[in-house]
């Protein structure tokens, strides 16, 4: 789905003649023993290539040979146990001008970092990649001392550049966010038909990936959080284990992946039938907050817009019901919410991109997505909140889009209100 060619054009029109940028794959990781994880590939050289695959580099500047790609060569024995590879000549296949086995990099850089003197690459990341970029970057200087060449004499981390241009999405990348989005709807639906009392979080969690790998996802875009009763007052709640019990909610923080781009969603909603008169007060004012702050996502806003307008709403509203008592409601309303109300979305559940810019807020540009995401957390134990809300969690987050008039939410199909979400525990439950 992803224009890989449109991306690297980006790229290669914002480098200098005298510029370059180098990208690696990301390693394969261990899950125990000799078992490794299914593999997830580097979004950076994804966006840029398309490439799937470890063991692989690419090397991008302006010029005749403008994609200089480096891959595990085929190997027939190591393919009957891990699958073909697309070795160099695939690498071609895809658009590289260049291609080579991967050994051949710690040779072939020195070469390509000739008349270079802006070097954007990751250091610090892999001490193995650290190596060859700096033994290849000594070699040259050398040269450049007799022979005259330029030769790399600053670094870029790939923010500078490369996250900044994978911050505003082009239409192939909000075509894969509204895919994502719509596999997330269905797996959102799988998650509520599995919620019942007496069922335990893991097998909400097992509903969500297996409706997104049923519907072509490449997976989950990061591991759910299934959070019953008071374990939703945790954040990163993803053991999964708790049991679900009639009377409490369920606050479900989960996304599905396509193309690898990933959706960002979460829902809460009663595990019996309907939310109590102190559940559902709580959660109007969560929602009223998530309407304020997506009304606050414009070109020219920013983050700390969205921040405040959510702020605001649920200091009154929390006020108003009790659970705020200070002169300073917007103070006291930390101790209940403690993160941000929204992050970049796109490759990565956290996305590339800088925030601020000369000690700013990032104002909001057109293809840029986000979420939006306020909630409340009542810890089980805080001895100054009253007892109904002792235990209590409850968030709503969607995906939205910057246009070039106001934003779009590309979660708008994921049931959130009251009556919605009643109906249909109404329907999962049977009358």
């Amino acid at each position: 789905m992803s224009d890989h060619a449109a991306h690297r054009s980006r790229l290669l029109a914002g480098l200098g003649p005298d510029e370059a940028l180098l990208v690696f794959s990301a390693p394969t990781a261990r899950r125990n023993g000799d078992s490794e994880y299914r593999y997830r590939p580097s979004s950076d050289l994804f966006w840029l290539t398309g490439w799937e695959e470890p063991d692989a580099a690419a090397f991008f500047r302006p010029g005749d040979t403008p994609w200089t790609h480096f891959a595990a060569p085929r190997d027939p024995d190591r393919e009957v146990w891990e699958g073909p590879r697309g070795g160099p000549q695939g690498a071609k296949a895809m658009g590289a001008a260049d291609a080579w086995p991967i050994e051949a990099l710690p040779r072939e850089l020195p070469r390509l970092l000739t008349g270079v003197r802006a070097l954007h690459v990751a250091l610090g990341e892999d001490a193995e990649h650290d190596a060859i970029v700096l033994s290849a970057v000594r070699r040259i200087a050398k040269l450049a001392r007799t022979l005259g060449h330029a030769s790399p004499e600053t670094f870029h981390a790939p923010w500078k550049l490369l996250h900044e241009l994978r911050l505003i999405k082009g239409a192939d990348e909000v075509e894969a966010l509204r895919r994502a989005a719509a596999l997330t709807a269905v797996a959102h639906r799988a998650a509520m038909r599995a919620t019942r009392p007496g069922a335990r979080e893991y097998e909400v969690e097992a509903a969500i990936v297996a409706a997104t790998l049923a519907g072509g996802g490449t997976g989950v875009g990061y591991t759910p959080i299934v959070a019953a009763g008071a374990h939703a007052t945790t954040l990163h709640h993803i053991s999964n284990r708790g049991l679900l019990a009639d009377g409490d909610l369920l606050l479900v923080d989960a996304g599905s992946e396509v193309g690898w781009y990933t959706a960002d969603v979460t829902r809460t909603w009663p595990i019996g039938r309907r939310f109590s008169q102190i559940q559902r007060d709580a959660y109007e004012v969560v929602l009223a907050a998530q309407q304020a702050a997506i009304a606050a996502v414009a070109p020219g806003s920013d983050f700390v817009a969205v921040h405040s307008a959510a702020e605001r709403t649920l200091a009154e509203g929390l006020g108003e019901l009790g659970l705020l008592k200070g002169p300073d409601r917007t103070a006291d309303l930390k101790r209940y919410y403690m993160h941000f109300t929204g992050h970049w979305l796109g490759l990565d559940v956290h996305d590339a991109g800088l925030y601020a810019r000369d000690g700013r807020p990032r104002r909001f540009e057109p293809g840029m997505v986000v979420t939006v995401e306020p909630g409340v957390y009542v810890q089980a134990t805080d001895p100054d909140a009253p007892a109904a809300w002792r235990g209590l969690g409850i968030r709503i987050e969607d995906d939205v889009l910057v246009t070039e008039t106001g934003c779009e939410v590309l979660t708008a199909a994921i049931p959130k209100s009251v009556d919605a979400l009643h109906a249909l525990r109404d329907e999962d439950l049977g009358a």
